[in-house]
């Protein structure tokens, strides 16, 4: 494989991984509004009658999702929003058992205050409670469906190290090919260089 071949994979596994990790489109469901120098968008998700998080673009900073119908949201549906500042997810059926518990640990992380106004639908010992105010035995337990929806996010993010690892290597290779063809080409350079020069002084003993 030459150094052209080289640069060419390098280039088109960055790409890869470049468009993996670029924003996705506004969600079909939803209202989307740059925020200009802010650089990120506004989703407006509210009122829409939605029974599940959409997939939403990675440079979310504001997202609204109250007034719908939603009950819980899946484990790691909301990870790839590292920038988001404001949260709005009031107003939904919330179901209050364990698989509540992702976003209620997400938004301890993310905002206190959309937590706070986070109200239980059902089941109905806790219909009405906050969830902020909800306790580990108060959520029950999960023993299958949280673990199996935990293990997919985790291939998915394998994925993703796999893919970053390979285009490391990759990158490295190409770097390293590149100097040792130009250290080759500097060598014949001086190497022809002294040849020229030790003809022309053989020559010019030659004629003396």
């Amino acid at each position: 494989m030459n150094k052209a071949e080289f640069i060419t994979a390098a280039g088109f596994a960055i790409s890869l991984l470049f468009c993996m990790t670029q924003t996705e489109a506004c969600p079909p469901s939803c209202s989307c509004k740059a925020l200009g120098e802010r650089k990120g968008l506004q989703i407006d998700c509210s009122s829409r009658k939605l029974k599940e998080v959409p997939a939403l673009p990675v440079n979310t900073k504001r997202l609204y999702l109250q007034n719908n119908s939603l009950t819980t949201v899946p484990p790691g549906a909301l990870d790839s929003l590292l920038s988001v500042e404001e949260v709005k997810l009031f107003d939904n059926p919330w179901n209050c058992d364990c698989h509540i518990l992702y976003l209620k640990l997400w938004l301890e992380d993310i905002s206190e205050a959309a937590l706070a106004n986070i109200r239980c639908a059902t089941p109905a010992p806790v219909r009405m409670k906050p969830l902020k105010q909800l306790t580990g035995n108060e959520l029950g337990t999960c023993k299958r469906s949280l673990p199996t929806k935990c293990l997919e996010f985790f291939w998915k993010d394998l994925i993703l190290i796999a893919i970053a690892i390979v285009t490391f290597i990759l990158v490295a290779w190409a770097l390293k090919f590149s100097k040792k063809v130009v250290y080759q080409i500097n060598l014949r350079r001086y190497t022809t260089r002294g040849l020229l020069l030790w003809r022309h002084a053989s020559k010019n003993h030659k004629l003396h």
